[in-house]
C-alpha cells in the first residue's frame, strides 16, 4: 500500500494544527451516485427503453462512451488532494448491470488503480442497483450480500426498490463493516416518507445486529438516501446525529448535517438543493484514542467542472440529459467522500 505522508504546513485547506509534525496514513472513502449508467440494450423485463439507441433520448454508444469518460475521469480527481490514489472504496448508485461497472473501471482514467467490484441485481422496476468499487490494496473483501428491502407501501403493496448491498473486510488492518444504499425515492410526495423510514430501519437492524457481537465495529452506512440529513428516516430511523462529540452507543454520526445547515447540497431541484448523497460513521470510528483508523474529514465534492456554466441551472450539478437532450454531463449529482486517517 502507497503511504501518503500528511504535513500540516503542505495541506493548510484539509489539516488542522493537531497534525502538525505528525504522520498519517489516508484512506478515503467515497460514494457517487452515476445518474443512469446503463448500457445501450434493451433488457427484458426493466424499464430502460429510454436508454437504448431507438428509445426517446436516443442513447447510442458514442452516448455511453462519453458518459463513462466523463464519470471514469471524475472519479479519478475525487480526493487526489487527499490521497494520491483518490478514493480506495467508492460506494455507486444507478447502475444498471456488472457490465457498465466493468466498462467504467477499465476506462484509461482508471484501469491503472486495478478496480475491483461488488455488485449484485436487484428487484428495482427500472433495474438499477448499487455496488461497491474498491482498490486491493486498501480493501480485502471477506464476504458480501445483498440486503434485500421489502418495503411495502400504504395499500399493503411491495415496492420493487433497489436492494441494500453489506461488504465486510479488512480495510488495512482494521475490520470493516460497509452498507451501501439507494433508498426509494421521493415520488408521491409525503406519502413516499414512511418507505426511507422503513428502509433506515433495515439498516439499523443490520448495524445494530454487527455492535451486538462487537460494540466497537467500525460501521459505514453510505448511500442516495432520498432523504435530507435532518429529516425522520436519518433523526429516527438510523439514530444520525450531527456531533462527533455527542455520538451515543446506538447512534451514528452524520457528518453531512452540517453541510446542509450550511446551505450545501448534492442535488437542486426547484431551486432549493438537497442533501441525499451522505456517509455515516459508528462510534467506533471516533476518537483520537481509536486504534487503527479514525474518521478524519468529510468533503461535498462540488468541484467546478461538474455544474452547469450559464442558464436558469447555473451551479446545479451538470447532468447527462436536459429533458431529452445529450448534455455533455456528469450526473445530477455530486460525489462526497470521507477521509480516514491512521497514525503512523
Amino acid at each position: 500500500m502507497r503511504i501518503f505522508i500528511l504535513f500540516f504546513f503542505g495541506m493548510v485547506g484539509y489539516l488542522q494544527p493537531v497534525l502538525a509534525q505528525n504522520q498519517y496514513k489516508v484512506i478515503n472513502v467515497g460514494f457517487y451516485n452515476l445518474e443512469n449508467l446503463f448500457d445501450t440494450l434493451d433488457t427484458p423485463g426493466k424499464l430502460d427503453e429510454e436508454f437504448t439507441p431507438t428509445g426517446g433520448r436516443l442513447y447510442n454508444t458514442a452516448v455511453y462512451t462519453d458518459k463513462l469518460y466523463r464519470l471514469s475521469t471524475t472519479i479519478a480527481k475525487i480526493g487526489t488532494d487527499v490521497s494520491p490514489d483518490g478514493l480506495g472504496i467508492m460506494g455507486a448508485a444507478e447502475v444498471e448491470n456488472r457490465k457498465v461497472l466493468e466498462d467504467l473501471v477499465n476506462q484509461p482514467a482508471l484501469k491503472n488503480r486495478n478496480i475491483q467490484i461488488v455488485h449484485y441485481e436487484s428487484e428495482d422496476f427500472r433495474g438499477i442497483d448499487v455496488a461497491l468499487l474498491y482498490q486491493p490494496k486498501y480493501l480485502t473483501v471477506l464476504s458480501s450480500r445483498p440486503i434485500t428491502v421489502p418495503i411495502i407501501n400504504s395499500k399493503g403493496d411491495k415496492v420493487y426498490t433497489r436492494q441494500a448491498l453489506y461488504v465486510a473486510g479488512i480495510m488495512d488492518g482494521d475490520t470493516v463493516h460497509i452498507l451501501v444504499n439507494h433508498w426509494p425515492s421521493r415520488r408521491g410526495g409525503s406519502a413516499s416518507d414512511p418507505l426511507r423510514l422503513q428502509a433506515a430501519e433495515i439498516n439499523k437492524t443490520v448495524k445494530d445486529s454487527i455492535l451486538a457481537v462487537s460494540p466497537h465495529a467500525k460501521v459505514i452506512i453510505m448511500g442516495d438516501l432520498n432523504d435530507n440529513p435532518t429529516d425522520k428516516s436519518l433523526s429516527v430511523g438510523l439514530k444520525a446525529v450531527g456531533k462527533e462529540n455527542k455520538v451515543r452507543p446506538d447512534e451514528v454520526f452524520n457528518p453531512f448535517i452540517h453541510f446542509y445547515k450550511k446551505g450545501i447540497g448534492t442535488t437542486a431541484y426547484q431551486d432549493a438543493w438537497s442533501l441525499f448523497d451522505q456517509i455515516m460513521v459508528t462510534p467506533g470510528w471516533l476518537g483520537e484514542s481509536v486504534q487503527g483508523y479514525r474518521y478524519y474529514k468529510a468533503h461535498v465534492f462540488n468541484e467546478k467542472f461538474l455544474t452547469e456554466k450559464t442558464g436558469r441551472y447555473k451551479g446545479y450539478p451538470l447532468r447527462t440529459y436536459s429533458g431529452d437532450t445529450y448534455n455533455f454531463g456528469y450526473s445530477d449529482h455530486f460525489p462526497v467522500f470521507i477521509s480516514f486517517i491512521k497514525k503512523i
